[in-house]
């Protein structure tokens, strides 16, 4: 009874009646009371169907001066390579993400680890060519080239499918022959290219890589989902990251040709190595994947074909998508090295190819 009194009277503790014995309810400052009034409302957020809303009736209380913009020449111009573009690149980019859903999900990698030789030198090739048959986009060779790693393969190999696997598989191959029909030679440049820079690059980190420049890759993140699970999810995933850089890439290339000043276009691709460097860098800013970027290479018509192989080259080997994905999963330190050897290399091996095929 004395020790309740105590608690009764302790600072702090009410004491008044209908108050629990036991029960402190705090007080200070912050506290509400009774005479601090209601409490101040959340503010709301902008939610998507709200932002759609007001989009659209934005829309409507602008249409006639959006009219007017869109029927001016340089917007129905920059409008028709949109589209061309878009429309183009749309079914080789749908198959490509369905395909390489599949590959990711379905085929195991230790297929891989059992097909490659053991020998790194021997693996290098080897794992460069398979990427000619297994059709992939980049966004799923990095994860595909992580698990090959998990599982005990060369990092030599898996870096060397990571880069051949999106470059030369067979619907970008078959995207770029339906690209560039007048130039079927693009084909056969583009394949040789793409192949000795992945090939190179392999041999170069099996001869100066070191093992603490990769961290050891993460389980990916499918492995705990059943496969129907898995392959819907890396759809998904897929076609809204891959067709959002298209439209990026398609907007882009019609800006360049319908707003750009045509001299400036002129200036630049006069000269081999701007043309070159130019396109180059905007392959790894534009990060289209690689089932579509063929047909924004074909409408850059200004550029020599030597220039738009580079882009060809650069593109599916190291953008700014590839970089954050290639940091994610080896680790910040390899990606600061992978990828400015590999932007060298593809520039060198796209400007030796062209000079030979085109």
């Amino acid at each position: 009874m004395a020790t309740t009194e105590k608690a009764l009277n302790r600072p702090g503790t009410p004491t008044g009646p209908g108050t629990p014995v036991g029960l402190a309810t705090p007080t200070g400052p912050g506290t509400p009371t009774e005479g601090d009034g209601p409490a101040a409302p959340t503010p709301r957020r902008l939610t998507s169907p709200l932002a759609l809303t007001l989009l659209l009736l934005l829309m409507v209380l602008l249409q006639s001066p959006l009219r007017r913009a869109l029927a001016a020449p340089v917007m129905q111009a920059w409008t028709t390579v949109f589209v061309a573009v878009m429309i183009q690149a749309l079914p080789f980019l749908v198959l490509g993400v369905l395909l390489s859903a599949a590959i990711a999900v379905y085929v195991p990698p230790s297929f891989f680890a059992r097909a490659l030789p053991r020998r790194p030198a021997l693996a290098v090739p080897v794992a460069g060519l398979a990427g000619a048959v297994l059709p992939g986009c980049e966004c799923a060779s990095v994860p595909v080239a992580g698990a090959l790693v998990r599982r005990g393969v060369t990092p030599a190999a898996a870096l060397a499918f990571l880069l051949s696997a999106p470059a030369i598989n067979p619907i970008v191959l078959t995207a770029t022959a339906v690209a560039f029909p007048r130039n079927p030679e693009m084909v056969l440049a583009r394949f040789v290219a793409s192949l000795l820079v992945a090939c190179a690059m392999g041999w170069l980190w099996h001869r100066l890589g070191r093992t603490d420049w990769m961290r050891p890759p993460t389980h990916g993140r499918h492995e705990s989902q059943s496969k129907g699970e898995a392959f819907w999810d890396s759809t998904r995933h897929d076609v809204m990251h891959a067709g959002g850089f298209l439209v990026v890439g398609a907007m882009a290339a019609a800006t360049l040709k319908a707003v750009a000043p045509e001299h400036w276009l002129r200036a630049a691709a006069d000269n081999p190595v701007v043309a070159v460097l130019a396109l180059a860098v905007l392959a790894v800013v534009l990060s289209i994947c690689s089932e579509a970027d063929a047909f924004v290479a074909a409408s850059l018509t200004q550029f020599s074909l030597t220039a738009r192989l580079a882009f060809l080259v650069v593109g599916p080997m190291i953008d700014l998508k590839l970089f954050a994905m290639q940091a994610g999963t080896f680790g910040r330190g390899f990606a600061f090295r992978f990828a400015p050897a590999t932007f060298v290399l593809a520039i060198g091996g796209a400007v030796l190819t062209g000079a030979v095929f085109l």
